[in-house]
């Protein structure tokens, strides 16, 4: 795959959504997870205070019931679009060499490819990526083998289709 400079930003914002979006359901459902225990503890505490104060006890206790729901609506509502932009910025670094691995593999499979494998920098599996060029090696060298066998066999008949012309 060739690649110019200028062209190394993500141009699709999920570039595995299943993957992606499976792993921010993870973020979101322990951020939920988070949020139900926040809520749980500030009622329990909040209880155990009403119990002690000597004057608005029965008001807080009356209305004990809605607060923590609507301390879990607040937080999950405020920090749910975070929590699911951060995570998939954060995905984007597992995923984008994931992809690039599977377009690359591919591309070595079907013998189009004799460079190695190479991630932006910043991204994560880098190690992983060293060793799919490892591995492909053999099988890049042979690609390349063969595409050097096809280009000088196509060069004859080129050379002999031009002096044909010239002599015409």
């Amino acid at each position: 795959m060739t690649k110019e400079k200028g062209r190394e930003r993500r141009r699709i914002k999920l570039i595995k959504p299943r993957l992606q979006l499976k792993l921010v359901g993870v973020f979101v459902g322990l951020s939920a997870l988070g949020f139900l225990m926040q809520s749980l503890h500030v009622g329990l505490r909040l209880s155990e205070l009403a119990a002690q104060v000597p004057e608005g006890g029965p008001y807080l206790m009356a209305v004990m019931p809605e607060l923590p729901l609507e301390i879990l609506a607040v937080s999950f509502g405020m920090l749910l679009p975070l929590t699911i932009a951060v995570g998939i910025m954060v995905t984007f670094r597992v995923a984008g060499p994931v992809y690039r691995f599977e377009q690359y593999l591919r591309e070595v499979r079907d013998g189009r490819e004799i460079r190695p494998c190479t991630l932006r920098q910043g991204d994560d599996l880098q190690e992983l990526c060293d060793l799919i060029n490892e591995v492909t090696e053999p099988l890049r060298l042979k690609n390349a083998n063969e595409e050097e066998a096809i280009v000088p066999a196509a060069l004859p008949a080129e050379v002999g289709e031009k002096e044909e012309r010239t002599a015409a």
